[in-house]
């Protein structure tokens, strides 16, 4: 039997018991194993037709309790093979690898301040750029019935194990979009900024105020930082700066607290020290503002340094800080009119953007003091 028979065999089944009142509103269905044996297909073809009679207003899920029959009003045999549409719950989930800090702040009001506005609620969750946690916040969506979802995708330059939740909401048709950076597996829509470029104009403006010795410190499991690495290594290139060993830092999510600032100490008790610095974001270049005071080195007489992501943190010491910019509220602004306008306008989808950054010039860059 085909996938799609047996997939439609098992949701007309269920609405069958639901209409001749062999399971009642508020009454807990059998678990998707038992519905396996019971219909003879895999587990994934029951989570799949589990998922439409949820989103269709049949069913709906309590996690770590199971799945139930909807108080919804009585429906006549008439509508087993033409569901009524569910109403929509005006709900837009909003998944981020952090919320609490940085920028991601400013990117949740953005989308706040329009969903809010245009009358929908919204649930957030927060990934700490873990795949499995990932995993939870979709299922968490998935059972929480949303209208359609907002995300920031997890380590996007490692195989991603969470495809399947991903199709999920495809075959559900709840809109999604990739904030940041995207799967390129799934081609999905995304708003993100051009990483490459941003990596390019910092490194550029090292190099035009006469750097030769600029070491990058890049984050290797996200894309941003691959893109970002990218950018940093074409500025080298277009100018015919010669590579040295120690110009490239790579550093991951799970030792990012530590290990990029003790490679760069390791640099620093060599001969072949760098006269500037190009960091994946300002966290980083603040955490390594600290390291060059305690070599009493002065910013920029005696190195320069950039960040990322024109952050708070940019203003928040005495070295004011050069950083690439990232729109921030206005990519939560437009992330948000693009989720309502997937929602409202079904079955178009509003095209991706990618935005370009700038340079934004503080004190924390100067001359190559080896030309003063």
């Amino acid at each position: 039997m085909a996938q799609t028979t047996k997939y439609n065999m098992v949701k007309e089944k269920i609405t069958d018991w639901i209409i001749n009142g062999k399971v009642q509103p508020g009454e807990k269905i059998y678990s998707e194993n038992e519905l396996g044996r019971m219909f003879g297909v895999s587990r994934h073809t029951i989570r799949q037709a589990i998922g439409d009679l949820v989103h269709e207003g049949w069913l709906y899920r309590e996690q770590g309790a199971g799945t139930f029959v909807s108080h919804q009003q009585a429906h006549s045999s008439q509508t087993i093979l033409s569901h009524p549409p569910l109403k929509r719950t005006k709900n837009i989930g909003v998944i981020t690898t952090y919320i609490s800090d940085y920028i991601f702040p400013s990117i949740i009001k953005g989308i706040e301040s329009y969903l809010t506005d245009h009358g929908y609620s919204l649930t957030f969750a927060c990934t700490d750029n873990d795949i499995k946690k990932e995993k939870q916040c979709l299922q968490t969506m998935l059972d929480r019935n949303i209208d359609g979802l907002i995300i920031e995708p997890t380590k996007t330059n490692t195989f991603n194990p969470n495809m399947q939740l991903y199709l999920e909401l495809e075959q559900n048709k709840i809109p999604y979009l990739m904030i940041n950076q995207f799967y390129s597996q799934l081609s999905p829509p995304h708003l993100v900024v051009d990483d490459e470029l941003g990596g390019f104009i910092s490194t550029e403006h090292l190099i035009k105020l006469g750097h030769k010795k600029i070491i990058g410190l890049f984050k290797s499991d996200d894309l941003q930082g691959i893109n970002r690495m990218k950018g940093f290594i074409q500025a080298y290139k277009a100018y015919s700066i010669p590579f040295f060993p120690e110009m490239l830092i790579n550093y991951s999510t799970e030792n990012q607290a530590a290990y990029p600032v003790e490679r760069l100490a390791e640099v620093f008790e060599t001969t072949n020290k760098p006269t500037a610095i190009v960091c994946y974001n300002d966290q980083l270049a603040i955490q390594v503002i600290h390291y060059l005071r305690s070599l009493n080195l002065s910013i920029p007489e005696d190195i320069s340094i950039i960040g990322y992501d024109d952050s708070f943190l940019t203003e928040a010491s005495e070295v004011k800080l050069t950083s690439v910019s990232h729109p921030k509220k206005e990519m939560g602004m437009e992330a948000a009119k693009w989720i309502v306008d997937a929602v409202e306008k079904k079955g178009t989808l509003p095209p991706s953007f990618v935005y370009k950054p700038k340079l934004v010039l503080r004190t924390s860059t100067g001359p190559c003091p080896h030309i003063l």
